[in-house]
């Protein structure tokens, strides 16, 4: 089944490419029945890659998703023209009112700095507090799973020795868990980040359950018990390249950055990079969404109650 978008949107096009069904305002109309409702919280600075990345893996379950991308209000984005916000985003004014079946927070390159002192987390705050009562289910990546976790439990994120950066083996914590259905005994998840939420504190939290995780990592996913809350510290959404971009962007700013573990074929920056975390992605998407979303949200979403 197709996921929806407002028309137009230039994701669509790429997206359209690689043959995957993407259906806008205007024909979903046709439908009769309700479709999910997810919004995104696109927190990335590369706004338009995020949107395909995620769009490309909401699309891989049967059931028809209509997509609400939003951005923060109180913050200037630098690197998305205002006329891209202004056609495909909504702001949290927009949306304060209306229920969502599931939500996606994605992260952001501020995790080095106090949470507080973040521009928008005034903002982000209002968002997580307005989700108890209003999102079924919610998904959080990276940064937005460290905020998440410090937003609704108190922990707080502390600094790693050294940049966590490569495509890390992972190991299941909790196999019985329907988030963890159709994952292989081995598989990869790519990480790009400083800190980390430890996992002692994660387990201590009697709410909270550690589903995947492995030595180089510490917890890569985690829950909450009732699966209203998902926290991926990974980057399962990241294209093949994008890693790649990374490495080279730091580079170029003479930031002297290691080479990302378990990325290029032998170590070398000069091949292509191995993409190996792809049916993992699908997976852990396709089960939040009907196992987590679908099978729990109730058929009239003003219903939703925690």
């Amino acid at each position: 089944m197709p996921i929806k978008v407002k028309k137009n949107l230039p994701a669509l096009k790429k997206l359209a490419g690689e043959n995957i069904f993407v259906m806008d305002e205007r024909r979903a109309k046709m439908q009769d029945f309700r479709s999910l409702e997810i919004l995104i919280v696109n927190l990335m600075p590369t706004k338009e890659a995020t949107e395909e990345q995620l769009l490309r893996l909401l699309s891989n379950s049967p059931l028809q998703v209509n997509v609400t991308f939003l951005h923060m209000s109180s913050y200037h984005a630098k690197h998305t023209s205002l006329d891209h916000l202004e056609e495909f985003y909504r702001t949290f004014q927009d949306v304060s009112k209306k229920f969502f079946d599931g939500m996606i927070i994605t992260g952001a390159p501020v995790e080095q700095r106090p949470f507080e002192t973040v521009d928008y987390w005034p903002e982000l705050v209002a968002i997580m507090e307005w989700s108890e009562d209003h999102v079924f289910s919610t998904l959080h990546i990276c940064w937005g799973a460290q905020a998440a976790m410090y937003y609704h439990f108190g922990l707080d994120k502390v600094d790693l020795p050294q940049k966590l950066f490569g495509v890390y083996r992972q190991h299941i914590d909790k196999p019985e868990v329907s988030l963890m259905r159709g994952l292989d005994d081995v598989f990869y998840i790519p990480h790009s980040r400083y800190t980390e939420i430890p996992r002692a504190a994660i387990e201590a939290t009697k709410d909270l359950e550690v589903l995947i995780s492995s030595e180089e990592t510490g917890v890569s996913v985690a829950h909450t018990k009732d699966q209203r809350f998902v926290f991926v510290f990974g980057h399962v959404e990241y294209d093949a390249d994008t890693l790649a971009k990374e490495y080279e962007r730091d580079v170029k700013e003479g930031l002297y950055p290691q080479v990302p573990v378990n990325y290029y074929p032998k170590d070398d920056p000069r091949q292509k990079p191995l993409l190996r975390w792809r049916s993992t992605s699908n997976m852990l998407f396709t089960n939040w969404l009907n196992y987590y979303v679908y099978q729990e949200t109730p058929f009239v979403i003003e219903q939703i109650s925690h």
